[in-house]
């Protein structure tokens, strides 16, 4: 499977593209030193772009999407006989990258999510990947930022000497981060979700079965309920009335979305 572009799913503009190729795409852009912003998009991704003009408008301006989710990878296939054989979690791709960017000796960078996780984090990838050159790391503020604070993260990352960025705040902060801030960085910025808590060892991954059938939103449910009913319970069914209105054409999504208010402020 090669890089065959984008495809429009809800509006959404969502690359067909597997594992490998992303991987190759972003340890070429890492040793160019090129801008390139990333996100692994499950359905609730997708549907932050649905209803949110500016945020698609953020989506369909990075550079890279991928269809992180079964649910995803199967409308790329029903709408545009994709022939996608898997998708391309931010988990398999962060391993992929890193694993690359071990063997090429290229640094990399961690932003994002609480001290605690990064204390466990790191430790975890030096043990996994013990030529990794880990570049620097630092948490999530949880809070607005302004644009002077922007400048200083920005600088800070740019001046630790990594090639390779990887941003865990969350859908759609993490987006948000990536395309407000990619151009500046001038190196692949990987919004990547909930991958910290994994390779930090919090979060358990879900057997391949349920992977296979689509099931991971009810694995990430069974985990954190009272966080995430209201995601999937609610956007699920949405996705699925819009991927099938979509399919039998009974509705053109818009991927144009609307450029976002550019005031100074992030959430970081």
């Amino acid at each position: 499977m090669n890089d065959h572009g984008k495809r429009n799913v809800l509006g959404v503009l969502v690359d067909v593209i597997d594992c490998t190729e992303a991987g190759n795409r972003i340890i070429e852009a890492a040793k160019n030193r090129k801008t390139l912003g990333v996100s692994a998009l499950a359905v609730h991704g997708v549907m932050t772009g649905v209803f949110d003009r500016a945020h698609r408008y953020r989506l369909n301006h990075l550079e890279l999407v991928t269809p992180d989710g079964q649910p995803v990878r199967w409308a790329l296939n029903l709408l545009y006989r994709a022939g996608l054989s898997d998708t391309v979690r931010g988990l398999d791709m962060t391993l992929h990258v890193l694993e690359r960017a071990e063997a090429e000796k290229i640094p990399v960078y961690f932003y994002g999510s609480r001290q605690k996780v990064l204390d466990l984090l790191l430790p975890n990838l030096q043990l996994r990947f013990p030529g990794l050159i880990v570049a620097g790391s630092e948490p999530s503020k949880f809070r607005r930022v302004t644009l002077e604070e922007q400048e200083d993260i920005v600088e800070r990352i740019a001046s630790s000497g990594a090639q390779i960025l990887f941003v865990g705040l969350g859908c759609p902060r993490q987006e948000v981060f990536v395309y407000e801030l990619r151009e500046r960085l001038q190196m692949p910025a990987l919004a990547v979700g909930a991958v910290f808590d994994y390779l930090a060892g919090l979060l358990r991954e879900p057997p391949h079965i349920i992977h296979r059938a689509g099931l991971e939103w009810l694995w990430r449910l069974s985990l954190e309920p009272r966080r995430l009913w209201r995601r999937y319970v609610l956007l699920n069914p949405a996705y699925l009335t819009l991927l099938a209105l979509q399919l039998v054409r009974a509705w053109r999504p818009d991927p144009a979305g609307s450029p976002p208010t550019r005031n100074g402020i992030l959430e970081a």
